[in-house]
């Protein structure tokens, strides 16, 4: 296959975003905003991706889709929905972590994850400081959070973090960002980028590209 059907077979077969997974909606709005940050969370430690959404979604059916309602939740009803998910091991900490980043994000911007827009006023490098600034997530959860959200933040693309240049390079593909967004249309490079990291964790995906 050429790097067009390559491309092709990427989106078609794996380039579902793990937003989408979780069941967000994803716009430049509040509420969906602070569910991709809730599933960054969950997904910035060893954890399989498909528990990761799995508790975000246990969480979301809980009630628990805005700063306030988490908040306002008991901890150990957070640690039931994460239970319900087998989010295990990590799910005190993590109850304690969702509940202290979403007071962070009342106190410092309103709930709104758009006022962090604002102040890293268009650089990606400021924006990623920012993210860490929320309990749990480090550089890698802020990679995950930018890759997703370059779906509604354009001044974000092209964003493609390490995981998924390393990818796109074992794949014989382009492997820089602005190679890589010359693959696709712009309402893409969300898909691409998550079909890259979802490559990269599955050694039969990545067997089956490259041997087509």
């Amino acid at each position: 296959m050429d790097t067009s059907e390559v491309i092709a077979k990427l989106l078609d077969e794996h380039g579902q975003t793990y937003a989408d997974e979780a069941g967000i909606t994803l716009r430049d709005k509040p509420a969906p905003l602070y569910q991709l940050l809730v599933l960054t969370v969950l997904c910035s430690i060893r954890i399989k991706a498909a528990t990761a959404t799995a508790a975000a979604r246990e969480l979301f059916a809980a009630g628990l889709r805005t700063p306030r309602a988490m908040v306002d939740s008991d901890w150990q009803e957070r640690v039931d929905a994460l239970g319900r998910a087998h989010y295990v091991r990590y799910d005190e900490s993590t109850a304690t972590a969702l509940g202290d980043g979403a007071e962070l994000l009342l106190d410092r911007f309103h709930g709104d994850l758009r006022r962090l827009r604002e102040q890293a006023a268009g650089d990606t490098g400021a924006l990623r400081e920012l993210l860490q600034e929320v309990p749990r997530i480090g550089p890698v959860g802020a990679d995950i959070f930018c890759r997703e959200v370059q779906a509604v933040w354009p001044e974000l693309r092209p964003f493609f973090d390490e995981r998924s240049r390393a990818a796109a390079a074992e794949l014989g593909l382009p492997h820089t960002p602005g190679d890589l967004a010359n693959q696709v249309p712009p309402k893409d490079l969300a898909r691409l980028a998550a079909a890259l990291v979802r490559v990269s964790l599955s050694r039969n995906a990545a067997e089956e590209l490259r041997a087509a």
